[in-house]
Parts: structure tokens; C-alpha cells; sequence
């Protein structure tokens, strides 16, 4: 298992056109991938459950990754968390 902590960038936060790109990003690998925020943690491959982090831009998300492509499948979740572009 990998994991890294990293800030939201996008103005929207982790919405709608992130959350799209994170989801398919994250269904593009076998690793299990999982973004927290505090207490909560949801699913990367999973849009409703990213939504229910309410992730806005500045917050702090801790990203994991666990299988045979981890360090791959994390890398392409945190680029886009951390990406200005939405």
C-alpha cells in the first residue's frame, strides 16, 4: 500500500469535473484507490462517495492505493487532485 497526502487545488474543490476525472482515472487501474478526508474516506472509483467528502479547494485529503498497479493508480489520482485544472 502507497499513500500521500495532498492539497485540493481545483476552485471547485473535489466536484462535479474533478470528481468525473479522479473516477476515471482511479477505474483505469486494478489498485484499489481511496481518497480521506478526516474521518471520512471514500472509494476513488466511486462518484457518489467522492462527493460526500466535500472536499474544497485548500483541504488536506490523504490518497491510498493498494495492488499489483499502486504506485501508477496513485500518482494519476493525485496529479488531478492536485491539478488546477478542472
Amino acid at each position: 500500500m502507497v499513500e500521500q497526502e495532498v492539497v485540493v487545488v481545483p476552485e471547485a474543490g473535489i466536484h462535479a469535473r474533478p470528481i468525473s476525472n479522479i473516477v476515471k482515472a482511479a477505474k483505469g487501474f486494478s489498485a484499489d484507490v481511496t481518497v480521506a478526508k478526516g474521518e471520512r474516506e471514500a472509494s476513488a472509483k466511486s462518484s457518489m462517495r467522492l462527493m460526500t467528502l466535500g472536499a474544497k479547494q485548500g483541504d488536506t485529503v490523504l490518497v491510498k492505493a493498494d495492488g499489483e498497479d499502486e504506485e501508477a493508480a496513485l500518482a494519476a489520482v493525485v496529479e488531478i487532485i492536485s491539478s488546477e485544472e478542472e
